[in-house]
């Protein structure tokens, strides 16, 4: 399963405030099948197998422009691992045991 870090940002809009477009992003993000996902203050984390995951980063990045943007920057970190089974949730849980 692939975990994804993704922040979109509208460029050109109308205010400095951003969250009409976060939140048109996150109904884009409930429509999406195969994936999970989590929004934080500054970015969105995306969870599911790679292809529909990249699916949801291309409906992220086509959001904007649907609401007004006409240019929209998209940064991607993706973490893929393949030899076991990975979350966000296990990662965490990693890294806490070792502050146990």
């Amino acid at each position: 399963m692939a975990i994804a870090e993704v922040t979109v940002i509208p460029i050109g809009t109308a205010t400095t405030s951003l969250s009409a477009y976060v939140a048109d992003m996150q109904r884009v993000l409930a429509s999406q099948q195969g994936i999970s996902y989590q929004l934080t203050s500054m970015s969105t984390i995306i969870e599911g197998p790679l292809e529909e995951v990249w699916k949801a980063i291309s409906a992220l990045h086509d959001a904007p422009f649907m609401s007004g943007a006409q240019r929209v920057s998209t940064s991607v970190k993706i973490d893929d691992r393949r030899d076991k089974a990975a979350s966000s949730e296990q990662k965490l849980q990693s890294v806490r045991s070792k502050l146990q």
